[in-house]
């Protein structure tokens, strides 16, 4: 199993969610990334999804994770897939090219929202932490 995960939201390292630290506790950072995408505010947190156009970018981390099986089984729950039932999913997990930053492409693991879009806010600069709202407690 590809043991990269790209990851745009409250995992990024710059949230400070608690769900981060245990991502980072488990993974080395490979850097700053972006893959082909739009990002919208879906409620306190984001969601991606795909574009057709090269230059809708959503930016983000790449992560190696040390235990992908085991790292993906928390974070599944994390994200909301329930297992054998996708049709109940908020997100899919799925496997994109995404650039580092500082250049080299490689295929990581992401979750695409799989809600519809409309009347929610598109982040229009694809960069979730500038917009990153309160979150609930």
């Amino acid at each position: 199993m590809n043991p990269r995960l790209f990851v745009y939201g409250s995992l990024m390292s710059s949230a400070r969610h608690p769900m981060g630290d245990r991502l980072r506790s488990e993974a080395r950072l490979l850097g700053e990334a972006s893959v082909q995408g739009r990002l919208y505010r879906v409620s306190w947190y984001p969601g991606l999804v795909d574009a057709d156009e090269p230059d809708a970018r959503v930016f983000g981390e790449v992560y190696l994770l040390a235990d992908a099986e085991r790292s993906f089984a928390w974070l599944d729950a994390y994200e909301g897939i329930v297992p054998g039932n996708p049709d109940c999913d908020e997100y899919t997990r799925a496997e994109r090219c995404v650039r580092l930053a500082s250049g080299p492409a490689l295929t990581a693991w992401l979750y695409l929202y799989r809600g519809s879009v409309a009347g929610l806010p598109m982040v229009a600069d694809g960069r979730w932490v500038q917009t990153l709202p309160a979150r609930p407690r």
